[in-house]
């Protein structure tokens, strides 16, 4: 199964003293995916847009080594990547500060047919996989390309696979609620940081709204209590699965812990496993993530999900 990822990858600053690496929802996700399919027969592909310096290459290089399809990157002259920086607490928490305003990943379906465009025309993936961050950072004349190309690979009987993340700094929660409800009735599979929903939605129900949009499976992430798992939205015999997250006393950062479950839950369900072991698999995952810094662990920490 071939799985394409669009979204935004940013240069990291961390640590004390501060070093240089790289994150972004989309890209955690689809790396971590990368290393668990490679033994359960999926492919993933990135679709995002670099710069042309040496840090974009080095990006470019690094997500290569890790299996990742990137022939969809644009690389754009003018631009450069997005940076963040990170302040890490005792307890694990971070905070970030952001300078995205320019990034060459919102320039993305401007001026061109995009590469994106043209796989999905030509029916290459099985899967497209998009956040609420993938939309944010658009303009709004891109979020309807977005949108389109949702639609367009839904009817010729490819998956959508969507994760809500939401970060206020990018938009309202008005404007999530708009754009969320044009994805929504295409997700076979939805992840919902439950957090992120109620601060989008307020504390309105998840199982009942998604079902009307016509969403398929929805998965509630609730970092260290029971994921909550709703298949069969449209059967007219929804099951609910809860799944216990492990308890893990050494965290040392919660970063990319959701992007890293998500990855495991689609490693299992695109592979053919049930809720509740793909949600096994996302919470192992997790727990060893959230034990080291940053967001891209070394591989060897996860041998033994591979």
């Amino acid at each position: 199964m071939k799985i394409a990822f669009f979204g935004e990858c940013m240069i990291e600053l961390s640590g004390q003293p501060l070093q240089r690496t790289f994150g972004g929802d989309t890209l955690n996700t689809a790396l971590y995916l990368s290393r668990l399919g490679a033994s359960r027969g999926l492919a993933v592909s990135y679709a995002t847009a670099l710069g042309t310096d040496n840090i974009s290459q080095d990006m470019l290089g690094a997500w290569q080594a890790e299996g990742i399809d990137t022939h969809m990157v644009r690389k754009l002259k003018s631009k450069l990547p997005g940076i963040y920086l990170v302040e890490t607490e005792p307890s694990g928490e971070r905070h970030f500060h952001y300078w995205r305003n320019d990034s060459a990943a919102k320039f993305y379906f401007s001026d061109l047919w995009s590469p994106l465009e043209q796989a999905i025309d030509k029916h290459h993936f099985d899967a497209l996989y998009i956040s609420g961050v993938s939309l944010a950072i658009l303009a709004e004349e891109a979020k309807a390309v977005l949108i389109t190309l949702l639609e367009k690979h839904k009817a010729n009987g490819g998956m959508v696979l969507f994760d809500n993340n939401f970060r206020a700094q990018l938009w309202t929660s008005k404007q999530a609620q708009y754009w969320y409800s044009q994805v929504l009735p295409f997700a076979d599979i939805a992840l919902f940081t439950e957090e992120d929903d109620y601060l989008v939605w307020g504390k309105a129900d998840i199982v009942e709204r998604c079902q009307n949009f016509g969403c398929r499976e929805i998965v509630l992430k609730r970092g260290s209590e029971p994921c909550k798992i709703v298949s069969g939205l449209q059967s007219g015999y929804p099951e609910t699965v809860y799944v216990a997250a492990n308890n893990i006393e050494n965290v040392v950062d919660t970063c990319a812990a959701g992007d890293s479950f998500a990855a495991g839950y689609l490693a299992g369900r695109l592979s053919g496993d049930s809720e509740a072991v793909a949600a096994e698999l996302g919470h192992n995952l997790a727990s060893i993530v959230i034990q080291y810094p940053g967001v891209i662990i070394p591989p060897d920490a996860m041998k033994e999900l591979m």
